[in-house]
C-alpha cells in the first residue's frame, strides 16, 4: 500500500533516490540562505530592528543545507546536480514570487513594501516547509539516521512560520493589511502551482531512479494533482490567515549549531 512513509522510506533506502533528495533539499536551504543574508543586509534603515531576525532566518537555512549535505556525507555520497524543474525556490523568483534576485544582488536599500513582500513570501513557503517537517517528524522522528536533523530541521521552521506570523501582524496594525493580504493570496496561489509542478518532476525523478512501474507513477501523479485540486479550490486559505503565535520573538537571538554526523 503506497502512504507517505512508505515512499519516504523507499527513497530513504535507495543510495541514488536518497542522494538526490538531499541535494535538492540542500541547494534549496543553502538559497533561501543566501536571500535571506542579502534582504538583511538591505533592510531600510525605518526596519533595522528586523535585521538580526532577517539573518537568523537565513543562518538557519545555511544551516539546514549544511545538515542535508552532512547526511549524504555520512553514507559517502556526493551531491549531485539539482535537476532544474525540481528547483522550487528558482521557479517560484520565476514566476515573480518574492523579491527578484536582481533586485536582491545590488546595494539599493530595499523598501518597507519590500518587506512585506519577502514576510509574504516567507509566511506560505514556511508554511509548505512546516507541514512538510511535520510530515517527516510523525514518522522518523526515531530513524537512527536522520531522525535528530529531522526534529531540529522542524522545530526551526515552526519558528519560521510563527515568525512571519507576528511580523506581518506588526505590519497589518500599521496600515500595510491590504498589501499582506493581496500579497499572501497571489504568492499562495503560485506556490501551490509551483509546487505541484516540483513534486509532478520529483516523483518523475525519483521513479526513475527506483524503477516505478508505470501504474505506481501514475497512482503517484494522480495523488499530487488532487492535492493541487483540493488546494486550488480550498487549501490555499490555510496559507493566507494570519494569528499571533504563541511563541513570540521566536527569532530572537542566534542560530542554534548544527550537529555533528559520524
Amino acid at each position: 500500500m503506497l502512504s507517505a512513509k512508505s515512499l519516504f522510506q523507499e527513497i530513504l533506502d535507495n543510495d541514488e533516490s536518497y542522494r538526490l533528495f538531499c541535494s535538492i533539499a540542500a541547494s534549496g536551504e543553502s538559497q533561501g540562505g543566501w536571500e535571506n543574508a542579502r534582504i538583511a543586509a538591505l533592510v531600510p534603515a525605518d526596519e533595522r530592528a528586523l535585521a538580526p531576525k532577517i539573518t537568523r532566518h537565513g543562518a538557519d537555512e545555511d544551516k539546514h543545507g549544511r545538515i542535508f549535505n552532512a547526511l549524504m556525507k555520512k553514507r559517502g555520497l556526493e551531491p549531485v546536480e539539482v535537476p532544474p524543474d525540481t528547483d522550487y525556490t528558482m521557479l517560484l523568483e520565476r514566476h515573480g514570487i518574492g523579491l527578484a534576485h536582481d533586485k536582491l544582488k545590488s546595494d539599493q536599500p530595499l523598501t518597507v513594501q519590500d518587506i512585506v513582500t519577502y514576510l509574504a513570501h516567507s509566511r506560505v513557503t514556511e508554511q509548505r516547509a512546516s507541514e512538510q517537517m511535520d510530515l517527516l517528524r510523525k514518522h522518523f522522528s526515531d530513524h537512527p539516521d536522520i531522525g535528530r536533523a529531522v526534529r531540529m530541521i522542524s522545530a526551526d521552521e515552526d519558528n519560521h512560520l510563527a515568525y512571519c506570523h507576528e511580523e506581518l501582524l506588526r505590519f497589518a496594525y500599521a496600515g500595510h493589511g491590504r498589501a499582506i493580504q493581496r500579497a499572501l493570496r497571489e504568492c499562495a496561489l503560485a506556490e501551490i502551482r509551483v509546487y505541484r509542478d516540483v513534486s509532478l518532476a520529483v516523483m518523475a525523478h525519483m521513479g526513475r531512479l527506483l524503477g516505478w512501474s508505470r501504474a505506481k507513477a501514475a497512482v503517484l501523479a494522480a495523488g499530487i494533482h488532487a492535492v493541487y485540486a483540493y488546494e486550488r479550490a480550498v487549501g490555499w486559505r490555510r496559507m493566507v490567515t494570519l494569528k499571533m503565535p504563541e511563541r513570540r520573538g521566536a527569532l530572537n537571538g542566534p542560530a542554534t549549531a548544527a550537529p555533528e554526523f559520524a
